[in-house]
């Protein structure tokens, strides 16, 4: 039986499934943590993914998602957060060469835009925007049925558009990025900040106020809460209007913890996109829904771009 073996690499553990051709449940499936004091992280990943494979199939493909900026034609990964001397590293090529099977990388937040289109809320669109509101912000493009790279596969980097020009700092260096505005990072920190100049709050007695802190505060009525919320999905609003009208997405999927926070951020986000946009054609038509994969996106991302890269059918 022919294979394809799905790696989701992250800063905190990687996961490695293995899935039978034209199926989304694994034969096998395994995650570890990603860094040990005996072991670096990339004999951690060859050994994960030696423990996965199949005795009696065989491995057609294996399909990567990296957090980070990196070139999927080229298979090299700029820069891993969080996972210290993965700069500039040619991550598919060490993997093909250990394993000797044709060996595919993409960006994770790109590879979650192509799970949803394939196998999730997206299926049956040509033309989606996926975003993921987390600790940051991140997200992906299908054009045409074909996931949006750019010259050097660093395209769709959508939590670093500048949304407040001289704004909150963000955790790439550069200010007044997306990310810095309406993470789930963003939240807490501006929520840190209203609080320490007096602000009243329920959050004051919670040591450092999450976003998930902030979102269940606002769902008891606290003013700080419902307005770090409702200004975090206007800032998202604004942005996601630019999307928009640069690329005219039939359906808008959103991602990420943020993106549970209730009808008070799903408002803000709405009615601030519907003020921003040049034309009320932009929004004819156009879905906005919840990401339907979960924690296994990455994974279902990875075996996509597997897929696509060999010609084969989800």
């Amino acid at each position: 039986m022919d294979t394809y073996l799905a790696v989701d690499i992250g800063g905190t553990q990687l996961r490695a499934a293995v899935y039978p051709a034209g199926a989304t449940r694994p034969l096998a499936q395994k995650r570890i943590l990603t860094q040990a004091k005996d072991q670096a992280p990339i004999d951690r990943l060859l050994d994960l993914i030696q423990s996965v494979w199949p005795t009696d199939h065989r491995v057609c493909a294996i399909g990567m998602a990296a957090p980070g900026p990196l070139n999927p034609k080229t298979g090299v990964l700029f820069a891993a957060p969080n996972i210290p001397g993965w700069v500039n590293i040619p991550l598919a090529q060490i993997v093909q060469s250990r394993f000797n099977v044709p060996t595919f990388l993409g960006n994770d937040a790109n590879l979650a835009a192509l799970s949803e289109w394939k196998f999730g809320a997206g299926q049956g669109y040509h033309n989606l925007l996926y975003i993921t509101i987390s600790t940051g912000i991140g997200g992906g493009v299908i054009e045409d049925d074909r996931l949006l790279l750019g010259h050097q596969g660093l395209a769709a980097e959508i939590g670093h558009i500048t949304v407040l020009p001289d704004g909150p700092l963000c955790g790439c260096g550069q200010r007044g990025h997306l990310e810095a505005l309406a993470s789930g990072t963003a939240i807490a920190h501006y929520v840190a900040e209203q609080l320490a100049l007096g602000v009243p709050s329920s959050l004051s007695q919670i040591a450092k106020p999450s976003a998930r802190d902030v979102s269940l505060a606002a769902d008891q009525g606290d003013p700080l809460a419902r307005s770090a919320l409702t200004r975090a999905g206007t800032f998202l609003g604004h942005a996601i209007a630019d999307f928009l009208h640069l690329f005219n997405p039939q359906i808008i999927v959103l991602g990420g913890g943020v993106s549970q926070s209730g009808p008070l951020w799903m408002e803000a986000v709405r009615s601030s996109l519907s003020e921003r946009v040049i034309s009320p054609e932009y929004l004819h038509g156009l879905v906005i829904t919840k990401a339907a994969l979960g924690d296994d996106t990455g994974l279902l991302g990875a075996l996509a771009l597997a897929l696509s890269q060999t010609s084969q059918p989800a």
